[in-house]
């Protein structure tokens, strides 16, 4: 049976606590690249179960990421 990367790790967070699922986010930011798609693929499962005011405040707070003010 052949996972997809999706898949893979879905079944690599399954079954932990939340803080557990703490420590997997935490340590994959700022790490290596390959740990990049896993943060999206858990990113997807939020934004998929997100209110739309809850999407509106998380593209607000990455657009002040990608677009830091001039001002600071």
């Amino acid at each position: 049976m052949e996972l997809d990367l999706r898949q893979a790790i879905i079944q690599r967070v399954q079954g932990k606590d939340e803080a557990e699922l703490t420590d997997v986010i935490e340590s994959s930011i700022g790490a290596e690249e390959m740990a990049l798609p896993g943060l999206g693929v858990l990113f997807e499962m939020i934004w998929k179960d997100s209110t739309a005011a809850a999407r509106k405040k998380m593209v607000s707070v990455l657009h002040k990421h990608v677009n830091p003010s001039k001002e600071a």
